[in-house]
């Protein structure tokens, strides 16, 4: 792995541009926190920190003005997110500066982010007002009975978003929240706040009226309690033992959720499958942001028929990655973001080649690089009772397993609690479709690792098992933030026995009005 050029974090981030955003922060209660650029170790700020007070005074003026912005036209509340579409794309070097700044991953994969935001702003503004549209369904007694279903906004959303992906997960899940009717708190991830709160000031500039999207930063240990003790609903992306935590304190609350969490996602390759660019696509799959995705491949199972083949070019491939902290294009693959994720990375690797396994790429921190730099590693001879087996690793660290069969491949597949994301490889896509369904994940990419069915907005993403509830994306990803409202309105004549009717006939009559409905295929 070679080196590319880097650029201090000090460069990116001048004062200028850092403490205008900190200034837009909804903070300053609590004593503030240094925060450092993984990449180099240079400090980017000292960030302010919510107390309390804080807290109370964002849900209150959160609360003030969404009641305004859900009586304004849907079109117009749209309009505010096309424009937000535009700022990004225009202003994606300042963006993409800030999230490598405080992730350290590569600008590719930061750019990943740009692409999420956009489109997703683009959806929800093309699809909220058919969306949101009051619906007429059929009435008990159809003509007598008028029903309307409306939607009304929860009221104000908390977005609790984590530092691996900051300007996707904390933009795109408060985009279709705002579109919506509702207001949004965030609690960003300390490390990655300047990205959400430069999102926020881009929305207003958008439009978006000021209070209605804040961020309160702090731990989530210290007011993660407090920001849901005061939401209407909320929607948490992170770890699935705080996953737990968040749906007990709902629960008692009795408010909504929404959770994507952990994954230990698979990648099958069948017999059939264009090796090549299996081999090639595995890399990104596997790779993306030093491999602190959800939704990267942390397993990989290759049929014994091109198990050689797959190896000797995925290895190939993973020996080529360019491993570098500059802020430009330069790079295939960044730092890991926190000392605990480099821990975290090592002892799975120390673990495995203790008990049995073999590095067949990678294996070893590149401090010469920067902190927290690890290479991408390729593991093989994994078995149960390595850590690595089962714990997710959130790191750029995959294992592969050899497999006879696609029914073999499918069972090591769902050998897991986790079910978030998978991926399926082969020339034939209706076999790839029907190894897809027996695999338990809600989303499975063929030939493909993770874009294909992350980047569709129109369709639903989200985990199965331990891996959440609840869903981001599509329809799913907007209704989530709305509750329904029946109204239903009788004309003419009750439901009820007429003037002079006994119940007995009334019981008559309408078991035969049931059976002509049935008949006539009425709902």
């Amino acid at each position: 792995m070679t080196t590319a050029p880097q650029l201090a974090a000090a460069d990116a981030l001048p004062s200028s541009l850092v403490q205008p955003l900190l200034d837009g922060a909804t903070a300053g209660g609590a004593p503030s926190v240094e925060v450092f650029a993984p990449a180099t170790g240079q400090k980017i700020a000292d960030l302010p920190q919510s107390s309390v007070a804080d807290i109370d005074r964002a849900f209150a003026t959160a609360r003030a003005v969404q009641q305004e912005w859900a009586r304004r036209p849907i079109r117009e509340r749209a309009a505010v997110l096309r424009r937000f579409h535009d700022i990004v794309l225009a202003e994606q070097d300042t963006i993409l500066d800030i999230v490598q700044t405080e992730t350290g991953k590569s600008r590719a994969h930061a750019f990943d982010e740009v692409g999420d935001v956009a489109v997703n702003a683009r959806y929800y503004a093309q699809v909220a007002a058919k969306l949101l549209a009051t619906r007429k369904p059929r009435g008990v007694l159809p003509v007598l009975t008028q029903v309307d279903v409306r939607h009304r906004p929860k009221g104000v959303v908390a977005v609790i978003s984590p530092w691996n992906y900051p300007l996707a997960l904390a933009a795109s899940d408060a985009l279709p929240a705002l579109v919506a009717g509702n207001a949004v708190v965030a609690r960003p991830d300390n490390q990655t706040a300047l990205t959400a709160l430069w999102a926020i000031d881009a929305a207003e500039r958008a439009g978006l009226p000021r209070g209605l999207w804040q961020a309160v930063l702090g731990r989530g240990s210290v007011i993660g309690h407090e920001v849901i003790g005061r939401a209407d609903y909320v929607d948490y992306t992170g770890s699935s033992a705080t996953g737990r935590t968040i749906a007990q304190q709902a629960g008692e609350r009795l408010i909504g959720y929404s959770l994507e969490l952990g994954g230990k996602n698979p990648l099958v390759v069948l017999a059939d499958a264009d090796v090549s660019r299996a081999a090639k696509i595995a890399i990104r799959a596997c790779f993306a942001s030093a491999g602190q995705l959800c939704e990267s491949m942390e397993r990989i199972y290759v049929h014994d028929k091109v198990y050689d083949q797959f190896v000797a070019e995925f290895i190939e491939h993973v020996k080529g990655i360019e491993l570098g902290g500059g802020l430009n294009y330069d790079s295939d693959m960044g730092s890991l973001t926190f000392p605990r994720q480099l821990a975290t990375v090592r002892s799975h690797v120390e673990d495995a080649v203790a008990k049995g396994a073999t590095v067949l790429a990678g294996g070893r921190a590149r401090p010469d690089l920067g902190p927290y730099f690890y290479e991408p590693t390729v593991l093989s001879g994994v078995r149960p009772g390595m850590t690595v087996y089962r714990e997710e690793t959130f790191g750029p660290v995959v294992s592969i397993y050899r497999v006879g069969s696609d029914d073999e491949a499918v069972e090591q597949a769902n050998d897991t609690a986790y079910g978030l994301n998978a991926s399926v490889w082969t020339k034939d896509i209706a076999r790839g479709r029907e190894v897809a369904a027996r695999i338990n994940a809600g989303s499975v990419n063929v030939n493909e690792g993770f874009i294909a069915a992350w980047g569709s907005a129109d369709a639903p993403s989200g985990g199965l098992g331990i891996s959440g509830t609840g869903r981001r994306h599509g329809a799913e990803g907007l209704l989530k933030y709305i509750d329904t409202q029946t109204i239903a309105v009788q004309r003419m004549l009750p439901i009820a026995p007429l003037p002079g009717m006994s119940e007995e006939l009334w019981a008559k009559t309408m078991t035969f009005y049931f059976g002509l409905m049935k008949t006539l295929r009425q709902k």
